[in-house]
């Protein structure tokens, strides 16, 4: 599972620190040494290994596009937990989250994000027929059930926020986990987009399940807009600069649907005109 990472010794910043802090030193030294480190939490279709240990998916792929155009030829990746992600590029394991983070107000706090690349929709995977009825969140609320989440996304949040007590609320750390998870009826249905949900179903041919018609939470009366994007030190403006320019390059040109079709994104889910500033205000 971790063929395609680096060693963790390999994945630290060997320049001055005080200078990536000032904004420079990052773009320059992935373009000096010709490769750039991204973090990837192992979730399918957004940043994963394949059979053969290549590291792919959306946000991989699309990286590959960008940096290269950048001067930057290599993309190498190092897996993290999802909800380390973060941790791990504040201390420099890598220099970009390419794992399809969702932009979010609390998140942008921590770290800076670029344009969105794609949007997405939530669904649940529940038993064929869905039985109990789960539509949306409050449904699950209702009804005393018990959903599993992946650590660090989202969906957790729209559990606590949606009337979900936090002992039906299951974490687990990847979709093959949160899978197993619904298989021996530790949690009656997983939350998770609905791209993810139908690449995990794809996985298991005839398996006894189904993915809900997708929607989007409501929280207070207003849309938890999901869009996922890459995230960046606060710190490396210039990197956060190039790429930005770059992935509007790709969305004028029409270039990037191109690029994140082959894992199930179709023109619904393209971002639009939408930005990191505009979603950061939640």
């Amino acid at each position: 599972m971790l063929a395609g990472a680096v060693p963790l010794a390999a994945a630290c910043s060997t320049t001055d620190p005080a200078k990536e802090r000032s904004g420079g030193g990052t773009l320059e030294r992935a373009k000096q040494q010709g490769y750039i480190q991204v973090g990837f939490a192992n979730e399918s279709p957004y940043g994963f290994t394949d059979k053969s240990g290549k590291l792919t998916g959306e946000a991989p792929e699309l990286a590959r596009v960008v940096f290269k155009e950048l001067g930057i030829p290599d993309v190498r990746g190092v897996q993290v937990d999802f909800g380390g992600l973060i941790g791990g590029l504040q201390a420099r394991r890598f220099d970009t989250i390419a794992a399809g983070m969702f932009i979010t107000p609390d998140r942008c706090a921590q770290v800076a994000f670029a344009d969105p690349d794609y949007v997405a929709t939530t669904s649940f995977m529940v038993p064929k027929g869905n039985p109990k009825g789960i539509k949306r969140f409050e449904d699950a609320a209702k009804q005393n059930i018990k959903v599993g989440v992946l650590t660090g996304a989202v969906e957790a949040d729209y559990c606590a926020k949606l009337g979900i007590k936090k002992g039906n609320v299951k974490t687990f750390a990847d979709q093959p986990s949160a899978y197993e998870g619904l298989k021996a009826g530790r949690v009656d249905a997983i939350a998770l987009t609905r791209i993810s949900l139908a690449d995990t179903l794809s996985k298991h041919p005839g398996a006894p399940y189904e993915v809900t018609e997708p929607f989007v939470p409501q929280i207070n009366g207003k849309e938890q807009f999901g869009a996922g994007a890459f995230a960046f030190r606060k710190a490396d403006g210039d990197l956060i600069k190039a790429f930005n320019d770059k992935l509007a390059e790709l969305k004028q040109s029409n270039r990037l649907l191109s690029i994140i079709q082959p894992f199930g994104f179709t023109r619904a889910e393209l971002p639009g005109s939408h930005t990191a500033a505009e979603l950061c205000k939640g």
